[in-house]
């Protein structure tokens, strides 16, 4: 008994912490869009702000960000196809952000591998009156087949529209 509990002790000390997880999903069009995530707390800090220029970021906390596509999906003009990618940030300037899509996915997140980006969706910042404590990625309709991605941390904003087409 004294070594089982020895032994469990220590798998419990060894196990990274985890945060919350969060999930973000909308159907357009008979196709949908699912983001999973993890949801670190600011406590206190402003984390995009300290990120600099050329900075790929982490969207989330713990293993990577995942976004599944069960059907073609267009932020712009940018043409995503059906599947499932690893999320990150790149800050491009001091205000600009992009998101990218990589086709590396069951990864911890800060094992990104620029190899394997598919594209980079450019993202609007703005700024929120409230601010958002535990990082906050939102999916919302904004007609029967176009929807808005929202990412929310702090008083910053980033977000993207995307479509999806109607079935042929």
């Amino acid at each position: 008994m004294t070594r089982f509990l020895a032994a469990f002790v220590v798998i419990a000390v060894t196990a990274p912490a985890q945060v919350p997880r969060g999930t973000a999903t909308i159907t357009l069009n008979a196709h949908s869009v699912s983001i999973d995530y993890g949801r670190p707390s600011l406590k206190g800090r402003d984390m995009l702000a300290k990120a600099p220029v050329g900075t790929v970021w982490r969207l989330g906390a713990d293993q990577a960000t995942t976004m599944t596509l069960t059907g073609v999906t267009v932020f712009g003009n940018i043409v995503a196809r059906e599947g499932s990618f690893s999320l990150f940030l790149q800050r491009t300037e001091d205000k600009q952000w992009m998101l990218l899509l990589n086709r590396q996915t069951g990864q911890w997140g800060t094992e990104h591998d620029a190899s394997k980006d598919l594209m980079a969706i450019p993202l609007k910042w703005e700024t929120q009156e409230e601010s958002t404590e535990k990082l906050t990625i939102e999916l919302t309709p904004q007609t029967k087949e176009i929807g808005q991605l929202s990412i929310r941390w702090g008083t910053n904003v980033l977000k993207q529209n995307f479509r999806i087409p109607p079935l042929p």
